[in-house]
């Protein structure tokens, strides 16, 4: 068992309420319950002698593996192959259908010998709140049980289980070709009974009730394109990120992974930031997801409803809150944690809930404005919060903040975040405008024209011939590329094809692309980073737009060599290649879906061309 697998030898499997990182060892070493943003119980990826970990797994020095995913589904097949015999385990978590918020999640563990003979060892070593909790073990015949004041874990099994020092358990099984056995980690409340033990049927009955589940879901998708298994799996995994009670996304499941081996980049990602999710609106109505879409939507307008105060010190909308939509955030370190492979602080909560980035009322109404499409009208309460935060907008947006990277090396004047303030009101506008809703339109026309005019004067620069990162600098950033989504200027506009020019130059190697360049840019932090994998399909996305269809086919599929070994995409990839950052990310995933719809509308367009057809 390695100490420290790569972030990408990993797959995922969620229930949607909660998910959990299983390497392609059969080790379980990412798991927080019950819920996405909850202490981790098993934690070994940000410390292996710490954290807690649950292996089941075939040993030997001839063994190999390979892991993949049932086709279309959450489930996650493992097979380790040997001179002696090959077995299989399946993972996955019965998804959630309820959308009631429970303390009780399963892992579910199935083992097979599919030739020959193989022996299984399993070790569960559970680590409650971070491994800050203590709790005592009780082996009971086929169950082991786990009981924490917080909360009681329960390992059932045909593995003849042994106590393995005060906290764990371990066992081995050999199983002969056509055997199978199984394993289940539930946690529950402190006080919960164990689960009735189940038996075969029960297990193989959950087992297609799951698959037919994701199969069922994905086969909706309105996708037609030339990239079936990587957008369905892109949405697969935006779905197994998503918190079915709220409709909330989270940007990943995970907290502490490095963006660089060793650095100080290391955040927690299992929240729900509005730039994200509204981004993601577009990916699921591009796939017709119409439910998931709306669902976020309907979050979104409760939290600008609301109006939050509290840590947003009074401004209509923070950039992030946690899936119930509590804006509390505080961040800690857990010092008692080494990092992954050394790359400490491992922080939990994130400070950055408290930044201002004004870029968030432009995503915000921008996914407002696509939910209209699903002839769904503002309500009263609804339009009241979104008339006065533009209101409060059109106050505030002429002033530094921190920017969509959440830097913390100070505010500036970031022409992103200005070219979002433009969004708000623009989408404002047309909202107000297509339901006859009252608003303060003169008010928000000056601002938007006034913003346009600026991001114009003070964004550009001469000498780089492009806009740039902030006003009066040089440095270029790759947000920038949503600008022709944005409409704020065409795909093919002179000032917008000399900025992808200078962003092409300063900012892409070797079809990966960086968010900025950190030495010109200060932000605030030590250290290096990889290209940005966002930034990557923004790229593919506004190659595609101006017209530079077969270059930006060449980045989208060199990007997609880039995935790990089931499709998934951590936050960025590094210089030797390997993904680094939080794994799997939401945003990756999500551009993904939009640069391959944009990507497929472009290369249709081409084959329409007369100079495209035959004869």
């Amino acid at each position: 068992m390695k100490r420290y697998p790569l972030i990408a030898e990993h797959g995922l499997v969620g229930d949607l309420q909660t998910a959990a990182l299983i390497s392609d060892e059969g080790v379980v070493d990412w798991f927080a319950a019950p819920r996405f943003d909850s202490p981790g119980v098993f934690s070994a990826l940000l410390d292996h002698d710490r954290g807690g970990y649950f292996r089941l797994s075939v040993d030997g020095p001839d063994v190999t593996v390979k892991q993949l995913y049932y086709p279309d589904t959450a489930m996650l097949v493992t097979r380790f192959m040997s001179p002696d015999g090959v077995g299989e385990l399946m993972d996955w978590m019965p998804p959630d259908r309820t959308g009631r918020a429970t303390d009780r999640h399963t892992l579910m563990r199935v083992m097979r010998c599919t030739r020959g003979s193989v022996v299984f060892t399993l070790e569960c070593r559970p680590r409650f709140g971070f491994g800050r909790t203590p709790h005592e073990t009780r082996v009971d015949g086929r169950t082991a049980s786990f009981r924490s004041a917080a909360m009681a874990g329960f390992l059932q099994t045909n593995v003849p289980l042994e106590q393995d020092g005060p906290s764990d358990v371990r066992g081995r099984l050999r199983l002969v070709e056509g055997g199978t056995a199984g394993a289940s980690f539930t946690v529950d409340g402190p006080q919960a009974a164990p689960p009735p033990l189940p038996d075969v049927r029960e297990v193989e009955a959950a087992l297609w009730d799951a698959v037919d589940f994701w199969q069922r879901w994905v086969r909706t998708a309105r996708y037609r394109g030339r990239w079936p298994d990587m957008v369905h799996r892109s949405a697969i995994t935006l779905k197994l990120l998503t918190y079915l009670p709220t409709g909330a996304p989270i940007a990943a499941p995970t907290l502490g992974l490095p963006e660089q081996v060793g650095g100080e980049r290391n955040w927690d990602y299992r929240y729900t930031w509005v730039r994200d999710g509204s981004l993601a609106v577009r990916a699921l109505l591009d796939l017709g997801f119409a439910e998931e879409a709306t669902a976020f939507t309907e979050w979104l307008t409760t939290r600008v409803t609301e109006r939050s105060t509290g840590p947003a010190g009074g401004r209509p909308l923070q950039i992030m809150y946690r899936v119930d939509g509590d804006p509390w955030l505080p961040e800690e370190v857990l010092t008692e944690f080494e990092g992954y492979r050394g790359s400490a602080p491992v922080r939990v909560g994130n400070a950055a809930a408290d930044q201002l980035q004004l870029d968030v009322f432009g995503e915000s109404l921008y996914a407002l404005a696509q939910g209209t499409g699903q002839d769904v009208q503002p309500t009263y309460d609804g339009w009241r919060a979104v008339s006065g935060m533009l209101d409060w907008l059109a106050e505030s947006w002429d002033a530094p903040d921190e920017g969509i990277w959440e830097t913390r090396g100070g505010r500036k004047d970031f022409t992103f975040s200005r070219v979002m303030s433009w969004v708000a009101f623009d989408r404002g506008l047309r909202l107000a405008e297509e339901f006859g809703r009252p608003a303060a339109l003169d008010t928000w026309r000056a601002a938007r024209d006034e913003i346009f005019a600026q991001v114009m004067r003070r964004g550009w620069s001469d000498r780089r011939e492009a806009l740039v990162q902030y006003f009066g600098g040089d440095v270029l950033d790759a947000s920038l590329l949503l600008i022709p989504r944005t409409g704020l200027l065409g795909p093919t506009d002179p000032r917008w094809l000399s900025t992808l020019d200078a962003i092409e130059r300063a900012l892409v190697r070797d079809n990966l692309v960086h968010r900025y360049d950190p030495g010109a840019a200060p932000d605030g932090l030590r250290g290096a980073e990889g290209t940005f994998s966002l930034c990557t399909f923004l790229y593919v996305d506004a190659l595609a737009r101006a017209g530079r269809v077969r270059q930006a086919r060449f980045a989208f599929e060199k990007m997609l060599t880039y995935a790990n070994h089931v499709g998934l995409f951590a936050e960025e990839i590094g210089p030797t290649g390997e993904q680094l950052g939080n794994f799997p990310q939401a945003f990756t995933h999500l551009s993904l879906i939009m640069a391959a719809t944009t990507l497929d509308e472009a290369l249709d367009a081409t084959l329409d061309t007369p100079a495209a057809r035959p004869g």
